[in-house]
């Protein structure tokens, strides 16, 4: 299973451009179920939505996908997945004492996610698009903490355009050069290590931080 899911990483291009050349139009179903299912499944944090959508991106370019088509498809999904991470974390709250013990959910990942919330307070909703893992957990932990759903609706429509939009348009854009073409693994790998890269350093200072205590 890890065998294949590494080789996804790093071929990504290649069995995305297999799928649309076998398949057709039903790769944006596909798409669209892989963006919601990132954004809206509290247990599936780690799935490389950010390298999906350049990758598209870099395809949309070449002419395999449409666009028109892919770009507001995979909107709606990003934004469909975080209302429904929103309502699950509605029905939690109301069910749950203490979230902190939901066995589904690491401590520490809703801890961080808390702490990007305290720095950064609603708009959380939008920079974690941009963050790994914080981006699956912000809706969870924004209904826990009683965000009121119209303010939470205003931020996620706003983060899931944003979010989608950059990365695809920054894949059809750059998706011409000769240089991206011949490296998309490279260009792939670093657009991971970047998005991981606020996960490595909050750690690092949570590490550091008791030894100077």
């Amino acid at each position: 299973m890890s065998n294949l899911l590494t080789d996804w990483v790093f071929h990504l291009d290649a069995h995305l451009a297999a799928l649309a050349a076998g398949h057709g139009s039903m790769v944006y179903a596909l798409m669209f179920g892989f963006i919601f299912v990132e954004t809206g499944v509290v247990v599936l944090p780690f799935l490389p939505g950010d390298s999906l959508l350049f990758v598209a991106g870099t395809l949309a370019a070449k002419g395999a996908f449409s666009l028109p088509v892919l770009a507001p498809t995979l909107m709606a999904a990003a934004i469909a997945g975080d209302t429904l991470n929103f309502a699950i974390g509605s029905v939690m709250r109301k069910h749950v004492l203490e979230p902190d013990r939901i066995r589904f959910v690491k401590p520490a990942y809703l801890e961080r996610t808390r702490k990007f919330f305290d720095r950064h307070g609603r708009k959380t909703i939008v920079l974690a698009r941009f963050v790994p893992v914080v981006r699956t957990l912000a809706p969870f932990v924004a209904a826990l903490g009683k965000m009121p759903y119209p303010a939470f609706l205003a931020y996620n429509v706003v983060g899931g355009l944003a979010w989608v939009g950059i990365l695809l348009g920054a894949g059809h854009l750059f998706g011409h050069l000769p240089w991206v073409s011949r490296h998309l693994t490279a260009v792939i790998l670093g657009i991971v290590a970047l998005s991981i890269l606020p996960g490595v350093i909050g750690w690092a200072r949570g590490r550091t931080r008791p030894a100077r205590q």
